[in-house]
Parts: C-alpha cells; structure tokens; sequence
C-alpha cells in the first residue's frame, strides 16, 4: 500500500526527476507557458509556485536559492524582476492547468500548464 508517500517516480530516477522538474520548470518561467503530460504537470506546478514565492521575497538568500535550481540565470533575473511584481496582491495560485486531451501516439492526458495573469 502507498499510503503516505508523496510525490510521482514518473518511471525514472531520482536524478532523472530531479533534473527533468528543473527543465520544465525554467521553462514555464521562461515562456509562461507549457504543453506537458498531466502528471508532470501536477508535480511542476507546486515547484514553479515557490519559485515565483521567492522572488516575492526578494532578498540574497531567496535569489540564491532560486538559482539553484532554475537553470538559467536570465530566468532567475525575470522571475525577480518581472514575475514577482505582476503577483504582489495575488497570495498563491500563480499557475493553471487546461486539459488538452490525449496525446495521439499512446494516448497520455496532455494539459497546457501556464502562469495566470
């Protein structure tokens, strides 16, 4: 039984996971929008919320830790100057997630996960 045990293995590793959560990640930061299956997206959407939680702090240790895990440091830059400010009044709940239907070759639920205006 899995009874407390968080988290989707999604069928790879943990590195592999780990990895592939930064690039889906630093990806929705970057283009405010992506077509992924609807368990990764599930899994992403609580990573990217903290994300854009830390640029709503601000401060060294928050842009630290932000880069430590967004790939990109011009991703990191936006996050801290352009997405914090658009959701200063907005307490969480920065991301949306819209069923596309399933993907034609083995019929997986694809979803659009995008950041809210």
């Amino acid at each position: 039984m899995r009874h407390k045990i968080a988290g989707r293995k999604l069928g790879r590793s943990s590195s592999h996971r780990r990895a592939m959560y930064r690039n889906l990640v630093t990806d929705l930061l970057n283009y405010e929008k992506i077509i992924t299956t609807e368990a990764k997206a599930k899994e992403v959407r609580g990573l990217a919320e903290k994300m854009i939680t830390l640029g709503k702090k601000g401060g060294l240790h928050s842009r630290r830790q932000a880069s430590s895990f967004i790939i990109d440091k011009k991703v990191t830059e936006k996050v801290f100057t352009e997405l914090a400010p658009r959701y200063t009044e907005r307490p969480s709940g920065y991301t949306r997630i819209n069923k596309l239907g399933p993907r034609v070759g083995d019929g997986a639920a694809m979803v659009q996960l995008e950041l809210v205006e």
